[in-house]
């Protein structure tokens, strides 16, 4: 009877600690997962979809894309990307804050530029803006007055973004990020010098921000549609920076986030208008 017993309880106990084991959760992807989205991005195919990954999982996966895909960039990396900035984008990818990846030098394209309108697996476009870093002193701003004071040039861009994925609309703040927020394309106006700091500072927030094809307005935004002001992006991204050990550097590029809908591209002339930046500066771009 005893020699039952405990052979009953051998049998019950496995099944007993698979009954009170937590369900299985997802992990930072392999170094052979993230190989296949590597070469999916380069290739312009859909990859699949990153799931069930926690902000640590995007983290480390995020790290593992970038060590994989910058020899195979063509350049040097220049800087980030801020995304998920704009609450109505975080809405749609019921996201709750911001992410970040990074950006490399071939990924910056001139005013005007001519682009494939299938730039690549999953294309959109997005109303931009980038900043350059001008002092170090940027990673211990609080307020966007610290932070113009860290700031050398702004400057007016159009994003040409690529989710990359299978399924889009199952994507996540973990998995965006996980995917390096998408960095596809930024095509880059011209820079304002920002020495009219006072001026800037106001302007940035109430600016608005209108997209154009073909003299239609497309969508219209506006500078405080990105945390309440653009430079609050940059102050974020430092921030979050920080805790998995970097920090910006002079001379680095940052995308603060979207200031439109984000949309997809077909042939024709796509011009943003930034209203109240001095100068009223437009930047355009011509998909083929």
């Amino acid at each position: 009877m005893k020699l039952r017993t405990r052979l009953l309880t051998a049998l019950l106990l496995p099944v007993a600690v698979l009954a009170a084991a937590p369900p299985a959760a997802a992990a930072c992807l392999s170094e052979a997962e993230v190989a296949v989205l590597v070469d999916s991005f380069l290739a312009r195919k859909p990859a699949p979809n990153p799931e069930g990954l926690s902000d640590a999982d995007a983290a480390c996966t995020r790290a593992r894309f970038n060590q994989q895909f910058a020899p195979k960039a063509g350049g040097p990396a220049v800087g980030y990307k801020a995304g998920l900035t704009n609450p109505a984008v975080q809405k749609r990818f019921n996201a709750s804050a911001p992410v970040w990846g990074v950006v490399y030098a071939p990924m910056l394209l001139k005013d005007g530029a001519t682009v494939d309108a299938a730039f690549g697996a999953r294309p959109l476009f997005e109303a931009d803006l980038l900043v350059r870093i001008g002092d170090e002193s940027i990673n211990r701003a609080q307020t966007p007055e610290q932070a113009i004071g860290a700031i050398d040039q702004v400057i007016p861009a159009i994003e040409l973004p690529d989710l990359m994925v299978e399924a889009p609309g199952k994507l996540d703040g973990a998995a965006i990020a996980a995917i390096n927020v998408g960095a596809r394309w930024f095509v880059l106006g011209e820079p304002i010098a920002a020495d009219r700091k006072i001026e800037l500072i106001d302007a940035l927030p109430s600016m608005r921000v209108v997209v154009m094809r073909g003299g239609e307005d497309l969508d219209v935004g506006y500078g405080r549609d990105v945390l309440g002001h653009p430079l609050n992006a940059v102050i974020w991204l430092a921030q979050d920076l920080q805790k998995h050990g970097l920090a910006l550097k002079k001379g680095d590029l940052v995308s603060v986030g979207s200031f439109s809908k984000l949309m997809p591209p077909k042939p024709g002339k796509v011009e943003v208008q930034y209203q109240g930046l001095p100068g009223n500066p437009t930047v355009a771009v011509q998909f083929r």
